[in-house]
């Protein structure tokens, strides 16, 4: 073996915030531990990231977005932009269109990439690292907890034997976990799946299976008996590198005038020794103006402080919300996500469940209630709640895990959460796996330990 002399990584996102945002905390590490590090996006993406880095050591390459792409609008290159989530599908498959950029951009490259690093559905960058014979990891923005189930429904297929979409079935590699078919977002729960999607996971399964390994934003003392069964039974090797969230950034002395209205209101809180409930349901999901104007009226009758950060188009669906509730904060722009949660008012998180804000809420300790509403947010949810006990659900009415939530139910499991002897329970879990979660990002701890044998892995070659 041959060990290469200085190593370039490559690191390709999906335009999408919550998958590029954790990879760029792994660019910082990774230069922190000397390696040279490119990043490839595109026009519209590359300000905000070099601006999220402030780092001009690590290389921004931008790439054209495919024009005048069928089902795409003319400018749009971050799913943020995308006017509902119909138009993803179309999205993921506009960016396969990059391949041939990708390919010159590489070659051109001042010094040869020891490896790549892309998001899993930028699958078509796997031939692209084999024309270049250079391995390439992809990027899993789920859970290992959440990769494993995904799997094994494909190839234990429980769910077939099931007669309705409530109906429970079990894996037998994990007998104690119980899921129904509305779990999984179709087509994963579908028992004859077909169509566009089923092709794109198809892809997506060979470019998997050809790669070097994937890289988890997660830590293996929070989902280790997943950790090692995917290891065992499942490929390729996993490599847990997180809570990437915990990554140090450079302090930023500009502040808006919305960052300042949130920290002094709960500041305020604070002082006033008033608990606070953060809510927040991601940039992604569509939900239904009934929906909202019942979670905005549960939220009043729990007679919870709460702030509460969402699109500007979502809350038209409350109008007069603050101006009724004196305890709510409405932020309607961005926030550092992060930060909220650290703020030691806040108490609980009303979250959809997203994977990176799961990760924040831990690292935060902070406990969650938990309300998904897509992608793989339900099965999130499970692992939350029943796995590793970190917090409650918010149930729909018809006994579904999915369906319509009611203000009496959004109204109880608030004020269980943040007062009641579950939310008690639930506390001093995420206390637990927090301070595990700091462990495992320390020196010699076993995220900092697997990103050394990641580097080691990448950097190897056959004489």
């Amino acid at each position: 073996m041959e060990r290469v002399a200085s190593p370039h990584f490559v690191i390709f996102p999906f335009m999408s915030h919550g998958h590029t945002i954790p990879l760029l905390h792994l660019a910082t590490l990774l230069r922190n531990r000397f390696i040279s590090v490119t990043i490839f996006t595109t026009p519209v993406n590359a300000p905000s990231i070099r601006d999220f880095l402030q780092d001009v050591s690590i290389s921004v390459i931008e790439l054209p977005f495919p024009k005048d792409v069928q089902g795409i609008p003319p400018g749009v290159e971050n799913t943020a932009k995308l006017p509902s989530m119909s138009y993803f599908g179309p999205f993921i498959t506009a960016t396969k269109l990059m391949q041939p950029l990708f390919e010159q951009a590489l070659s051109a490259l001042q010094h040869q990439p020891t490896c790549v690093i892309s998001d899993v559905f930028l699958g078509w960058t796997q031939e692209s690292a084999e024309k270049f014979g250079i391995p390439r990891y992809f990027f899993s923005g789920m859970s290992v907890f959440a990769m494993t189930i995904c799997q094994l429904i494909g190839i234990e297929r429980p769910h077939a034997e099931t007669i309705s979409a409530d109906e429970s079935f079990t894996f037998s590699s994990f007998p104690s976990l119980k899921f129904t078919r509305n779990d999984f977002q179709p087509p994963f729960g579908d028992i004859e799946p077909k169509g566009p999607a089923v092709d794109f996971m198809i892809e997506q399964g060979i470019s998997i299976t050809k790669s070097r390994g994937m890289i988890t934003n997660s830590f293996y003392q929070l989902e280790p008996r997943f950790a090692d069964y995917f290891d065992q039974h499942l490929r390729p090797k996993s490599w847990c590198v997180g809570p990437l969230c915990l990554t140090k950034r450079p302090i930023k002395a500009a502040l808006s005038q919305t960052d300042e209205t949130w920290r002094q209101w709960l500041n305020n809180k604070l002082t006033e020794k008033q608990p606070v409930l953060y809510v927040a349901f991601g940039t992604q999901a569509d939900i239904s103006a009934e929906q909202i104007q019942e979670i905005a009226k549960g939220l009043e009758l729990s007679n919870t402080f709460f702030l509460w950060v969402t699109r500007q188009n979502v809350l038209e669906h409350s109008a007069g919300l603050e101006d009724r509730v004196n305890r709510a904060l409405i932020v309607k722009e961005w926030v550092d996500q992060n930060e909220v949660l650290n703020h030691k008012s806040i108490k609980g998180f009303l979250s959809h469940c997203g994977w990176n804000s799961i990760l924040e809420s831990i690292c935060a300790k902070v406990p969650i209630l938990a309300l998904p509403f897509m992608a793989e947010q339900h099965v999130n949810a499970r692992m939350v709640t029943e796995e590793i006990g970190v917090g409650l659900r918010i149930m729909p009415r018809n006994g579904s895990v999915r369906g319509f939530v009611e203000a009496e139910e959004v109204e109880k499991m608030v004020r269980e959460l943040m007062e009641g002897e579950k939310g008690e329970i639930v506390r001093k879990k995420v206390k637990e796996l927090g301070e595990n979660a700091e462990e495992a990002m320390k020196e010699g701890g076993s995220s900092w330990s697997t990103l050394g044998l990641l580097i080691d892995d990448a950097c190897a070659r056959k004489l």
